[in-house]
């Protein structure tokens, strides 16, 4: 079974960029136009991980193909952050982690307890929030899966985070991490054996996962980047003349209008600053231990369904 475990909807929260997070989103998909899109491009099942917010995936709760996602920003000191995937959760698990999302060691006890499948997204990834070296080892001690294909990044940095994964024995996944319905099911995750959702989940737990499809590129991110503008300028519009703080907000988008034709140059850069950052930050990784551990095998979640015949 086929499942995009990194995708996001209109309720991720503002665009995390000084001035822009005021106007623009992080992304502008309903989460039903994701769901029909997921299911279209071949997912047998499908989930939503919006930014510390499960708004638009209880929307969607209830269907039988479908299970309550969410992405969680687990604030360090200093500013630092690290994103986790969470999957299978229930509203409760949700307030309990955004209790524990300032506390590393107390988020990840939960996760635990609690048996809730979780993966470390886009660890080496210098666009996500600053890192110390200390803070990839906590996250490879502690997360029992790793996202190894990001349909957003390049190959290089999908290589660093899958080759430190097989090392320290976390089962690899992937996800489109889309912000618009062209990257939806870009990648994703199968558990082979899996023949129904519960079969899946159990899968996710004992790690016996296999990530596929397409890495990112300077294309891809910069169509992103274009599905995004039109959405914010959509929005804006239909938005404008509902009261006088929607029209000065609409007028301030209005005024980004000419940065649009650097969108290419900007996305270009972006893409050279992933590569380059995430390559210092996986030697300054290598470089702080003699030699990466050699675990064969992945960490499990307690004990989970017995998997079926199947795909």
């Amino acid at each position: 079974m086929r499942c995009d475990l990194h995708v996001h909807s209109k309720y991720s929260g503002a665009l995390t960029l000084p001035i822009l997070s005021r106007v623009v989103r992080e992304c502008y998909s309903e989460p039903a136009a994701v769901y029909e899109t997921a299911l279209v491009r071949g997912m047998d099942l499908v989930t939503i991980t919006d930014h510390d917010s499960i708004e638009g995936a209880l929307q969607l709760a209830g269907r039988p193909d479908f299970f309550v996602g969410e992405e969680v920003t687990c604030e360090l000191p200093g500013g630092r952050e690290l994103h986790f995937g969470v999957f299978d959760i229930t509203e409760s698990h949700h307030a309990t982690i955004q209790s524990r999302r300032h506390d590393a060691e107390s988020l990840f006890a939960h996760l635990t307890e609690e048996r809730i499948p979780f993966c470390v997204n886009h660890l080496f990834s210098p666009l996500t929030g600053r890192r110390e070296v200390s803070d990839f080892h906590l996250a490879l001690a502690h997360a029992p899966l790793i996202e190894a294909l990001n349909g957003m990044l390049p190959m290089q940095s999908n290589e660093f985070s899958r080759r430190v994964g097989r090392a320290w024995g976390l089962a690899p996944v992937g996800g489109s991490d889309a912000h618009d319905l062209a990257g939806v099911a870009r990648s994703y995750t199968t558990v082979p054996r899996a023949r129904s959702k519960e079969e899946f989940l159990a899968g996710l737990r004992q790690g016996l996962t296999v990530p596929a499809g397409k890495v990112g590129n300077h294309a891809r991110l910069m169509v992103a980047v274009f599905s995004v503008a039109i959405g914010a300028f959509v929005e804006g519009a239909a938005h404008a003349l509902r009261s006088p703080a929607e029209a000065a907000r609409f007028a301030a988008l209005l005024a980004t209008l000419p940065a649009l034709a650097l969108v290419p140059l900007i996305s270009l850069a972006k893409f050279t600053k992933e590569k380059l950052g995430a390559a210092a930050f996986y030697r300054g990784f290598l470089a702080s231990q003699p030699a990466l551990p050699d675990i064969s095998r992945p960490k499990v979640l307690g004990r989970g369904l017995a998997l079926g015949r199947g795909r």
